[in-house]
């Protein structure tokens, strides 16, 4: 019997490691952002949202503190074991792959925060993720996606770089390749043992999520260049952050 191939994501984000490395992404500005959003979007009190490759639920358990009904869901079991520790009777969290649907038409308001779209190899399963986000929402109902810009990102890459850890170094290699952020991490542990993991984020611009979401039945209605919502420019903005609506 063929074994089955582990997409990267799922090697990584399992990975006690993913967690270690980017400890940084703190809740200061997850709530800073998440408040921006609330006072543009002024959903009402109550109101079905669904936070789509939720990590370990810092952007939920700030959307469930504005007094939303949230539904977290992200493929790595690890992540959402974590998530779970905060769950309440407006917060849940469940083990879910963005390509396949679930809660449809349900969903007031849906969001994909910090660039957690684009890992796909092929252009069919980001069509089949874009079609799973907007069958979850009811009709009239939102979608945020927050992405990196490409020209930015590709302005600040860093070829190599070295970052220490918790006595555990992180060896990371930066490049573009054939259309997606290529990042190889060698990982040295306190032990001396050597792991190496990779992430692979598609390059895309905003002419290519107009392509995948409009053919998902969905509208741009506005577009932001950082987390206070500034105007969005094509090379200087560090965010691309995208308003759709179904």
């Amino acid at each position: 019997m063929q074994e089955k191939q582990v997409d990267w994501f799922e090697n990584w984000f399992d990975s006690p490691y993913y967690s270690i490395l980017y400890k940084h992404r703190n809740m200061d500005e997850a709530k800073e952002f998440v408040e921006n959003l609330i006072a543009y979007l002024r959903p009402p009190l109550g109101s079905k949202m669904a936070d789509i490759a939720c990590g370990e639920g810092r952007h939920s358990r700030q959307l469930e503190a504005h007094g939303f009904d949230v539904i977290g869901t992200d493929l790595s079991n690890e992540s959402i074991k974590q998530a779970k520790k905060y769950e309440s009777d407006t917060l849940q969290f469940f083990v879910h792959d963005m390509r396949s649907c679930m809660y449809a038409n349900y969903f007031d308001y849906a969001f994909n925060f910090f660039t957690s779209f684009g890992y796909f190899e092929t252009l069919h399963d980001h069509e089949m993720a874009a079609r799973s986000f907007a069958s979850r929402l009811k009709k009239g109902g939102i979608l945020v996606i927050d992405y990196l810009n490409k020209e930015k990102s590709l302005s600040q890459l860093k070829a190599e770089d070295t970052i220490e850890r918790e006595g555990i170094t992180f060896s990371i290699s930066k490049k573009l390749e054939n259309g997606h952020f290529i990042k190889h991490i060698k990982v040295t542990d306190k032990d001396g043992a050597i792991k190496h993991f990779h992430e692979s984020v598609a390059a895309f611009t905003l002419e290519d999520f107009l392509h995948i979401f409009q053919k998902a039945g969905l509208t741009l209605v506005e577009t932001f260049g950082d987390y206070h919502l500034h105007p969005y420019d094509p090379i200087a903005s560090p965010r691309m952050i995208m308003i759709f609506k179904k």
